[in-house]
């Protein structure tokens, strides 16, 4: 049996501990939801109070030049091209992950004249689905949504896209990116990587993988805030024949000449579109220097002990309840959340909620729970699951106050 007393000592052990006092975190609440949104960095407060106060209030218009607003996306993609095995002029920070799909997928298929099949993974997650069926419709190309098993030996002459999700939003497998991506290339084909759940969580290296297109939100691991900026990869040997669709004036060679005919900026520039969204994207910068001090090894090894200590506490204390683990076991071929499915998933999670205990539900019966190493404790992790036995033993799940479903799941 695994005592609470075990899950204390393995805090004391921890080297990541320290970071979980750099974080907003309310007493009395468990919060394994950081795969779906992060937990508030502290010194984000200091940067938004002097965005707002001095670079707005004081320096208004002026600040786009002295406090260098309009190199914003450049630095935040910099700094995040650290994290996923990149380099930095091939990283930037704009718009969201549905906008940045699209765009590189549009790219990718004017690249691919002659190839009329887009292939992606059946139970991606939903906006690289929809965006990807937007396109073939547009693009008059067949789109292939195909079981896991099915992906890769789909691919042949005729697939001009292979778009997958690292970590599946789910239940949290991983592709093999070095595998997938020489297979699609031996196909003649190019890939784009959604590593949404995965940067942050756990070592990402495009570079090694020699990945071609990548996209990612920063809201949930990276701690970004709500609506946080996303950002895209675009691999330097592509660049110069990269034609993104979406040709708004910051994507332009020289936006401030006004010139009336688009030309394209040169490299990862070329991929901006509107204006930046600068109090977003100065949160987004400042929860990146948490990471700057942090070694990916050592977060990913406490991510692994954390889902594996949610596994076999679910063993032990909630068999019988009519659980069933959907994640893998395997901590290698897992990333940083734990599904569990139940018929009666989302009246459970809502009970959890309501003692404080905070992961999400993921139709039609996954109970999702996010292992964020930063600010995450094993006794965390210990008492939310005792919590879950509670609420099992007691029915008290069982309520029409649980079962009604709010707007957001």
């Amino acid at each position: 049996m695994i005592a609470r007393e075990d899950c204390l000592a393995m805090d004391a052990a921890d080297p990541l501990a320290p970071y979980r006092e750099r974080f907003v975190l309310p007493e009395g609440v468990l919060y394994l939801d950081g795969n779906s949104l992060g937990a508030l960095p502290k010194t984000v407060h200091a940067r938004l109070a002097d965005v707002t106060e001095r670079e707005w209030g004081r320096d208004l218009i002026r600040s786009w030049n002295t406090n260098d607003w309009i190199g914003l996306p450049q630095k935040v993609g910099g700094k995040l091209a650290r994290f996923i095995g990149a380099q930095a002029h091939e990283v930037i920070a704009a718009d969201s992950t549905s906008v940045n799909i699209f765009k590189l997928a549009a790219a990718a298929l004017t690249m691919q004249p002659n190839r009329p099949v887009i292939v992606t993974e059946e139970g991606n997650f939903p906006t690289d689905v929809y965006m990807l069926e937007g396109l073939a419709e547009l693009t008059g190309r067949e789109l292939k949504i195909l079981p896991r098993s099915e992906v890769v030996g789909a691919l042949d002459e005729r697939t001009a896209l292979l778009l997958l999700t690292h970590v599946h939003y789910k239940t949290a497998d991983i592709w093999d990116m070095a595998a997938v991506t020489a297979a699609a290339h031996a196909a003649g084909a190019l890939t784009l990587w959604d590593l949404s759940h995965s940067t942050g969580a756990l070592p990402v290296d495009l570079g090694a993988a020699n990945a071609d297109l990548a996209v990612g939100c920063g809201y949930k691991y990276l701690n970004g805030g709500p609506g946080a900026p996303a950002y895209l990869f675009v691999a330097e040997r592509l660049q110069g024949r990269l034609k993104q669709p979406l040709t708004g004036w910051m994507g332009h060679a020289r936006p401030f000449d006004f010139d009336g005919t688009y030309t394209p900026a040169p490299g990862i520039d070329q991929t901006l579109c509107g204006t930046p969204v600068i109090l977003a994207l100065s949160a987004l910068d400042t929860a990146l220097d948490l990471f700057g001090e942090v070694d990916m090894a050592t977060l990913r090894e406490k991510s692994q002990k954390l889902g594996d200590l949610f596994i076999a506490l679910i063993d032990e204390r909630c068999a019988g309840f009519g659980f069933a683990v959907a994640s893998p076991r395997d901590a290698a071929a897992r990333g940083s959340h734990v599904s569990i499915r139940h018929a009666a998933g989302y009246a459970i999670m809502q009970a959890l909620i309501a003692r404080g205990v905070i992961g999400d539900f993921r139709a039609p019966d996954n109970l999702r729970f996010g292992f964020t190493p930063l600010y995450q404790r094993y006794t965390d992790i210990f008492d939310a699951v005792s919590h879950l036995e509670e609420i099992m033993l007691s029915g008290e799940w069982n309520s029409e106050t649980f079962r009604a479903k709010a707007a957001v799941t």
